[in-house]
């Protein structure tokens, strides 16, 4: 049996709770015992490497993988993976996920009325280049109830997922959009005490980046470790 260790935060305060009663699911998802640090094999730590043959050309472009044009505000989201001491982190391999512009997801267990759009599938992925950069154009996703409690609407967001060199070392997070009234009643988004370290999941405004005529652009950097790094989501289910 793996011997068990007892967890803690390196930063209190800058991530999700994991049991905080307004988000009613953290209830049954959070670890009631201390955490079993699996041991890491050879393998799980050199492999797999994600390479620019698995990609399709399309992969980061959520607005071109169908037929006909996606409705909703086109937007262009970019920024950089960087280490506790702000060194960029190369070919890293990013999925992006989420609602299309009514706040719809195209998935069966999704039981919103809004309408499904068919030229919009809403995941893309990309790698962040030699200087852990990345960029995805898609659309600005909808908010939507999810029965939370009551009159619960999530704000619009972005899920982002980052592989390492193997498929057991993910880390999920989510981008939210600078303004949104919502944020205040998101229990998810308040589920991290520190407002510094909330702040860190708000993406900012590009200006240099927005293409005229064409569509707004938003910079979210993501931090995988130290005093300023991004707060992670452990139960991406919503």
């Amino acid at each position: 049996m793996s011997k068990q260790y007892s967890y803690r935060r390196f930063h209190p305060g800058t991530q999700p709770a994991y049991d905080f009663p307004p988000y009613a699911s953290t209830a049954k998802r959070h670890p009631k015992q201390p955490l079993v640090i699996a041991p890491q094999t050879l393998s799980e730590i050199t492999g797999p490497v994600f390479g620019y043959g698995d990609l399709k050309p399309t992969d980061h472009d959520l607005t071109r993988q169908h037929k006909g044009e996606p409705i909703g505000e086109r937007i262009i989201c970019s920024g950089r993976v960087l280490d506790e001491n702000g060194k960029s982190v190369p070919h890293t391999l990013i999925e992006v996920w989420q609602a299309n512009a009514a706040g719809r997801y195209p998935h069966k267990s999704d039981r919103h009325d809004a309408p499904v759009d068919p030229n919009f599938s809403g995941a893309g992925r990309t790698l962040t280049d030699a200087e852990g950069r990345y960029r995805f154009i898609t659309i600005r996703p909808g908010e939507y109830p999810w029965r939370n409690h009551y009159n619960a609407w999530r704000p619009a967001h972005i899920h982002f997922s980052l592989f390492g060199r193997a498929f057991l070392t993910r880390l999920v997070t989510q981008m939210y959009f600078p303004g949104d009234p919502l944020l205040p009643y998101d229990p998810m988004y308040m589920s991290i005490p520190d407002e510094k370290a909330r702040l860190r999941l708000v993406s900012q405004l590009d200006w240099e980046n927005t293409v005229p005529e064409h569509a707004l652009a938003y910079r979210f950097d993501i931090v995988l470790r130290g005093s300023a790094a991004t707060p992670m989501d452990d139960s991406p289910g919503e």
